[in-house]
C-alpha cells in the first residue's frame, strides 16, 4: 500500500477538499498539521516548491496541492502512482 500524507492546516478549504477527495476514493492517508510548526513547514516547502496547503505526497513524491490531486485522480494518474 501507498504511503499518502497531506500535509494540512486548520481552517483551510482546500485541505478539508483534499482530505474528503481521498475520503471517497477510500484512500487511507496521514493527515499532517503544520500550524505552529515554521521547520516543518520549511521542510515541505523545499520538497514541493510550494508555499501553500495542502501538499499532498505519496510515497514520498510530491504531487502537488488540490487541484493537482483532483486533475490526477480523474485521469488515473493518482491510482497509478499509489499502485506502485
Amino acid at each position: 500500500m501507498a504511503d499518502i500524507k497531506i500535509y494540512t492546516s486548520r481552517y483551510c478549504a482546500y485541505c478539508s477538499a483534499a482530505k474528503h477527495l481521498l475520503e471517497s476514493k477510500d484512500y487511507e492517508f496521514e493527515e499532517i498539521n503544520m500550524e505552529g510548526n515554521p521547520e516543518l513547514m520549511m521542510e515541505v516547502m523545499q520538497k514541493s516548491g510550494q508555499r501553500t496547503v495542502p501538499q499532498i505526497f505519496v510515497n514520498g513524491r510530491s504531487i502537488g496541492g488540490y487541484q493537482e490531486l483532483l486533475a490526477s485522480t480523474a485521469n488515473g494518474e493518482f491510482a497509478n502512482l499509489v499502485e506502485q
